[in-house]
């Protein structure tokens, strides 16, 4: 292929991605490759958009805040609505994350806390029973 573009399989080994994903970002028009019969040829255009559907992912955007903040892109006040408005979903997701990451701290420790009181009943049952026998 070109430097311009892409095939599935080129895609797919680049960005560590399957076709279906590639097709259903295609279905949800995210992505928009040319096509060529059933051959689709994706440009450096939708390999910038994966780039950035996948980073939002990671940080847990939905597909529709994703498709919100790629459309901004055609605004025309070069890209500052985009930006400003990427970056308040941002502040957003990671509060988001930081409480969840508070909420799993504290499952975790009243998980450890409930596995050592059980060590100590089962231990003193066993003390029990040996001094039964």
């Amino acid at each position: 292929m070109t430097e311009d573009l892409m095939t599935i399989r080129e895609m797919c080994e680049t960005y560590d991605v399957t076709p279906r994903t590639l097709r259903f970002y295609e279905a949800k028009e995210l992505l928009f490759p040319i096509r060529e019969g059933q051959k689709r040829l994706f440009t450096k255009r939708d390999r910038a958009r994966l780039k950035l559907i996948l980073r939002g992912k990671r940080f847990g955007f939905s597909l529709e805040e994703i498709r919100q903040l790629l459309d901004l892109y055609h605004v025309g006040d070069q890209q500052m609505t985009q930006m400003t408005r990427t970056f308040e979903i941002a502040r957003e997701r990671l509060a988001d994350m930081e409480a969840r990451r508070e909420e799993l701290t504290q499952a975790i420790d009243d998980l450890k806390e409930q596995l050592r009181w059980g060590e100590k009943v089962i231990a003193s049952m066993k003390n029990e029973k040996k001094a039964a026998e």
